[in-house]
């Protein structure tokens, strides 16, 4: 298990987690953003649940407090996970019905956020009928008017356009959308652009925790992607 020196106050800790995938995980986050990387399967997904007390543990704590523990609006102002596909079994909520629900404590109005991710034309739309892509833009959409102080997002640029990635991305670059964000992601571009530091799983462990700029030097991606990806000029690439 590598071990990491922090200094200052710790916001968010997570104090050796172990389950079926994980083992012993542990790790501090101060007040800045993050994105988890790993190979499909090797508990990214399982990682978040833990975080936002969905899978409920002892092992966790934000703000002094465990998540597992508590409800209502102190949890939702907390803590938001936002899952990467959209579930909706009721062929009668419409996109409108969902984002009323999901209007807690962000900024912005609902048609403001309709205009931002250019989802106007869905308002009325049924959830259940979407496509992925459109999904996808619902549920960021979601997560800018829930804008919780931490929030979780497992994979939110999948089945989207270049045009709505980039759309994503300058959300997430921007400060004025979401407070505190938790990336999960196998965008290694996306995560590069950026920034955010760097939590690589492997094998069930953590293989690195650091700054972005160390984790994306050609040696490391080397180790961690055997060849597979490469940096070209300001980019990383699939070296096909």
């Amino acid at each position: 298990m590598i071990k990491y020196d922090f200094k200052g106050y710790k916001i968010l800790k997570l104090n050796s987690y172990t389950n079926q995938i994980l083992n012993n995980i542990s790790f501090e986050l101060d007040n800045k953003n993050l994105i988890i990387l790993g190979s499909n399967g090797v508990g990214k997904t399982t990682l978040a649940r833990a975080l936002t007390g969905i899978v409920q543990n002892n092992s966790t704590e934000i703000d002094g407090i465990n998540p597992s523990y508590i409800f209502g609006d102190k949890k939702t102002k907390l803590i938001n996970y936002i899952p990467s596909k959209l579930e909706i079994y009721d062929e009668y909520l419409t996109v409108l019905d969902f984002l009323q629900l999901n209007d807690l404590f962000g900024k912005f109005e609902i048609d403001d956020v309709l205009k931002i991710f250019d989802i106007e034309y869905l308002k009325n739309s049924s959830c259940k009928y979407l496509s992925s892509g459109e999904s996808q833009l619902l549920l960021m959409s979601s997560a800018v008017l829930h804008n919780a102080k931490y929030t979780i997002l497992d994979e939110p640029t999948a089945n989207l356009d270049p045009q709505k990635v980039q759309k994503v991305y300058k959300i997430l670059k921007d400060e004025n959308y979401l407070q505190h964000k938790i990336l999960i992601t196998h965008n290694l571009d996306l995560a590069y652009k950026l920034g955010y530091d760097i939590l690589y799983l492997k094998d069930g462990e953590i293989a690195f925790y650091d700054k972005s700029e160390l984790f994306f030097d050609t040696k490391n991606l080397e180790k961690f992607f055997d060849n597979s990806v490469k940096k070209v000029e300001d980019s990383i690439m699939v070296n096909l």
